[in-house]
């Protein structure tokens, strides 16, 4: 999907290939098979005025806002879990640990 979303933000403004295949980082062959995709799929297009000159359809369009939600939204949540992992690691750090090597008290 990142691909596709590079692909697209290249696009967005009509691009040919050379300049989606450095902007997006891909070899010549990978390019291909990822433009062919996102034509099959409806995603970009080949203008009509401009032969070989691709741009991003309204379906393309609905397809970045929605990667760039879901992206945003997948990094905060792996900042949270980084945190809680934190948090985890200071609790076992310094309170488990010190119980364990502690001697056991005598509940009575």
């Amino acid at each position: 999907m990142q691909i596709i979303a590079d692909i697209l933000t290249v696009v967005r403004n009509g691009a040919r290939k050379t300049k989606i295949m450095y902007q997006a980082n891909l070899s010549y062959s990978l390019l291909n098979q990822y433009l062919d995709y996102a034509m099959e799929t409806d995603l970009i297009s080949v203008s009509s005025e401009n032969k070989g000159y691709y741009i991003i359809t309204s379906k393309g369009f609905e397809f970045l806002e929605k990667y760039n939600k879901y992206s945003q939204r997948s990094k905060q949540l792996e900042e949270q879990l980084q945190q809680v992992a934190n948090e985890k690691e200071m609790l076992e750090k310094n309170y488990v640990a010190k119980s364990a090597n502690s001697e056991p008290r005598n509940p009575l």
